[in-house]
């Protein structure tokens, strides 16, 4: 049987279509445009689960009066460029092409991923010619968008000019991403690559509660087999690193049922 992530037609809460999802520091920003209520909060939901920050549009109207605001924005702007617009083609007053269209004659490079009902392939190829880079036909599971949407933004991301990523810090607690360096109280602290992404993770989701199962799927990856316990294992050295006293952590805290959150 489907679950509610795999599959794109069961109920989901009724999210707010203007304010964003997540936290600020997150994966990604993407735009959502899709005009049908529970098709935009699924994806909507899904998305934010995985990590990114997520809007959503209702109509052509209302994503395109966001995107000029955005041309206009600065990155650290609430309004500012998405990383990735989802965009539906049969939408009420300005349809997906067109704003595709609008999007690159503007100049702008944000990758866009089309979902439609049309599977045909003359369809495919008229919004693949109009700029989209990718293009999805419905019905889908979210796991395969996930995915797409993942490719697109590695692959976008690949062709855009090298910024010096900002440090991570909370307290006593730094990261230096692009150095693969922690420090904790002013020292260097060397961490295994496993702990290096759990605490990157940790760090770029503060308060956020993981379980054991998607810190396995973040940071061990689908294809893991074996315990759930060594998170736990793996947690423990951590606190051995981080904490004056790990058996009374101050940073990485168990939260009893559920998992662990950092701070």
């Amino acid at each position: 049987m489907p679950t509610s992530r795999d599959a794109l037609y069961m109920p989901t809460p009724i999210l707010t279509e203007s304010a964003p999802i997540s936290p600020k520091l997150t994966l990604g920003r993407i735009l959502v445009v899709e005009d049908e209520d529970l098709i935009r909060d699924t994806i909507a939901l899904t998305l934010s689960d995985e990590g990114y920050e997520v809007t959503t549009a209702v109509d052509g109207q209302q994503a395109l009066a966001r995107l000029q605001a955005a041309m206009n924005a600065d990155r650290s702007s609430e309004t500012a460029l998405p990383d990735l617009i989802i965009l539906d083609l049969m939408l009420p007053y300005i349809n997906g092409l067109d704003i595709c269209r609008w999007m690159r004659r503007e100049g702008s490079s944000v990758p866009i991923l089309i979902l439609s009902a049309k599977g045909s392939e003359m369809d495919r190829v008229v919004g693949l010619e109009v700029g989209a880079d990718d293009y999805l036909t419905k019905p889908f599971g979210m796991r395969e968008l996930v995915a797409r949407c993942r490719a697109l933004l590695r692959r976008h991301q690949q062709f855009q000019p090298a910024q010096t990523e900002p440090t991570l810090q909370y307290q006593e607690v730094t990261i230096y991403p692009q150095e693969c360096r922690v420090t904790v109280r002013g020292e260097v602290v060397n961490f295994s690559p496993k702990e290096f992404k759990l605490l990157e993770l940790f760090l770029r989701h503060p308060k956020r509660v993981w379980s054991r199962d998607q810190l396995l799927e973040k940071i061990w990856g689908h294809d893991f087999i074996g315990e759930s316990k060594t998170v736990d294992v793996h947690i423990r050295w951590i606190r051995e690193k981080l904490e004056i006293d790990p058996s009374n952590p101050q940073y990485l805290i168990t939260v009893r049922g559920f998992g662990y959150r950092f701070g």
